[in-house]
């Protein structure tokens, strides 16, 4: 980590990062307000996530990375751009969407390039499978989204299979099955370079129905 990392780690975290509890998180006294809840698993750096987070003021963000530097260069952003409307939680994502996230109580989920554990005896590790799709769909409101993105064409095609699957969402681009990028989801600096050496980027978007 870089020195303005290890500052915004020591100095921005207790104000910025939520710590891990076993119950449902008061999110209303977190933010000191009624408003729209986005959670997000798997920040990154956090560019994606300041961009989207900068750009609607009247939602809150719940962003989740165990990745120690960049919830460090995240905190920088976060200080540097003034984002009221955000909260990080460095821990297992699983363990916060059962013990600190109610049912029905999420407005969306961000699920942007998630490790596709290319090979094949890794296929398991995953975050995309079954059981952790009920678990992000039970945590949807009535009509809020779940978006997903890769650039691996055979994870796009699990992810793809597995969220059909899920009787509780609703493909919004059934014909094709992965739909146009929306314009709320930046582009990151890695994707545009995929882009630019003809990767393929796959968008699925979804919504809970019941």
């Amino acid at each position: 980590m870089g020195s303005g990392q290890q500052r915004a780690l020591r100095e921005l975290a207790p104000r910025y990062v939520l710590p891990f509890q076993p119950t449902p998180c008061n999110f209303d006294a977190v933010f000191g307000r009624q408003a729209p809840r986005v959670l997000e698993i798997g920040f990154g750096m956090g560019d994606a996530t300041a961009q989207v987070a900068a750009a609607a003021h009247g939602t809150d963000f719940i962003a989740i990375e165990v990745h120690e530097p960049g919830v460090g260069a995240l905190l920088q952003r976060i200080d540097e751009q003034q984002l009221r409307n955000l909260r990080l939680l460095q821990h297992d994502a699983v363990a916060v969407l059962q013990q600190m996230v109610a049912p029905a109580s999420l407005a969306g989920v961000h699920l942007w390039f998630p490790d596709p554990w290319h090979k094949k005896r890794h296929h398991k590790r995953r975050l995309v499978q079954a059981e952790f799709v009920a678990l992000l769909a039970s945590r949807l409101a009535h009509g809020a989204y779940l978006h997903c993105a890769t650039d691996w064409q055979p994870y796009a095609e699990q992810m793809l299979q597995v969220l059909d699957a899920e009787t509780a969402l609703r493909n919004t681009a059934a014909e094709t099955g992965y739909a146009p990028r929306p314009a709320w989801r930046p582009l990151t600096k890695f994707e545009s370079r995929g882009l630019k050496l003809g990767h393929g980027v796959w968008d699925l978007l979804y919504t809970r129905t019941v």
